[in-house]
């Protein structure tokens, strides 16, 4: 593996993951100050859940056997990144559904294409995927925290100069924003998210030309059904199940950390920090995936991730003060990289290489889409339900999905049970 090569692949995994980073933290909290109702929210937010379907049938079967990798890449964040840069601008639901709709329908595919652009191009992705993945992530920590400052109430901060630099910089950290003016702050993470796009539109071209895979004799026309054929195949079966109520759990943390957060006392301008600290965490543990993953074996490493979302919601709900809060945001490392990074190393592992875009995708479809498709309507209606004129009663809702995750590690334990070696393909 030629060194500049893969920084090239670490940069676009870096600017890919800066562009998801810079708008998800907020949006939860920024979308009801424009008025919109629940039901507007969930399907805003299910842009990307309708995006992950249409890519598992459509975008990445064309990636896959029509269209060069980096081709795929420069359209589709050019176009996408016009839309999310739009939002920030937008303030109606129809034309920000639309535009949100846009930016996921091309978006979206690309988490998949960028994963397989690295594999196509790394000479031992079981080993060196994880250290071009972990750029990924920090971009999404890149993403976060300039808005320590961009979110700062600086009408209530001294001129600068005008008091002792260590006060005035106390002063400036710890002075944010509220209320309709943090709201509306706010918008700038899509001017940040959509600039990032544009800018690796243009960087996809210089990327290593990646081709299409041809369909080889024999195989199924459409490679998604391939792909979606393996599903017999019982301990891949299994995996699907879990990966399901994982990702499901998974984007509960992200719809109510913010306002849990916030009810612990952290200041709206530490929010997006606060949670990048899980991204930061995710470094670390990124860089020993493949340790990982040769000492433990699949089953191990991925159990160890879903129990993670386990301790993290029980944390929450049992000892939610601000420092055990942000130590435990802390396991998002795990959460991520020793399942979600190791299923996608699996798919590589065991699937058809002219179907690996589309298996990619099936498996985005409920990392991306099912399971969050499902979590955006059932985590803020069970919120709704435990809400009382004090706020929200996060003991109670964070020991469900605890408790989800617990018995989704439990299944995999006890069901999940791959061949040492790559037998799928020829199932």
């Amino acid at each position: 593996m030629k060194s500049p090569v893969r920084a090239r692949l670490s940069v676009m995994m870096f600017l890919e993951l800066f562009i998801w980073g810079a708008w998800l933290p907020l949006i939860f909290g920024y979308l009801p100050s424009l008025g919109f109702d629940s039901l507007e929210q969930s399907w805003i937010l299910n842009g990307f859940a309708i995006a992950s379907f249409v890519g598992m049938f459509f975008s990445n079967q064309f990636a896959d056997r029509r269209f060069a990798a980096e081709k795929f890449l420069a359209v589709s964040h050019l176009v996408g990144g016009v839309a999310i840069l739009s939002l920030a601008w937008t303030r109606s639901f129809w034309p920000f559904f639309s535009l949100m709709l846009v930016h996921s329908l091309f978006y979206v595919p690309t988490l998949s294409i960028t994963n397989s652009v690295a594999f196509a191009n790394l000479e031992n992705a079981k080993k060196d995927f994880g250290r071009v993945r972990l750029w990924g992530t920090i971009g999404w920590v890149a993403a976060s925290w300039p808005f320590v400052f961009i979110l700062v109430d600086w009408t209530q901060v001294p001129a600068f100069g005008s008091v002792p630099f260590v006060d005035w910089l106390g002063k400036a950290l710890g002075t944010s924003k509220s209320g309709a003016a943090l709201h509306e702050a706010t918008r700038w993470t899509f001017v940040a998210s959509g600039a990032a796009s544009l800018v690796l539109a243009a960087f996809s071209l210089v990327l290593p030309h990646t081709p299409p895979r041809r369909a080889s004799e024999g195989a199924e026309k459409f490679a998604w059904f391939e792909a979606m054929k393996l599903l017999r195949v019982p301990f891949v079966l299994v995996l699907f199940v879990v990966t399901f109520f994982d990702a499901n759990v998974h984007q509960c943390y992200f719809i109510w950390t913010n306002d849990f957060l916030q009810s612990i006392g952290i200041k709206g301008n530490w929010v997006m920090p606060v949670m990048s600290i899980g991204q930061v965490a995710e470094i670390g543990t990124m860089a020993v995936l493949g340790f990982a993953l040769k000492r433990l074996g699949w089953r191990k490493t991925m159990v160890i991730g879903v129990l993670g979302h386990a301790v993290r919601f029980g944390v929450f709900a049992l000892a939610p003060y601000p420092s055990v809060a942000i130590a435990a945001i802390a396991l998002h490392g795990i959460c991520y990289a020793f399942f979600f990074a190791t299923v996608y190393i699996f798919v590589d592992e065991f699937f058809p290489k002219d179907a690996r875009s589309s298996a990619q995708g099936l498996f985005n479809f409920l990392i991306l889409g099912f399971g969050p498709f499902v979590a955006n309507f059932v985590w803020p209606l069970l919120g709704s339900s435990l809400t009382t004129e004090d706020g929200v009663d996060f003991r109670r809702l964070f020991l469900v999905p605890s408790g989800v995750a617990l018995a989704a590690a439990v299944f995999l334990l006890l069901f999940f049970d791959p061949p040492e070696k790559r037998e799928t393909a020829s199932r």
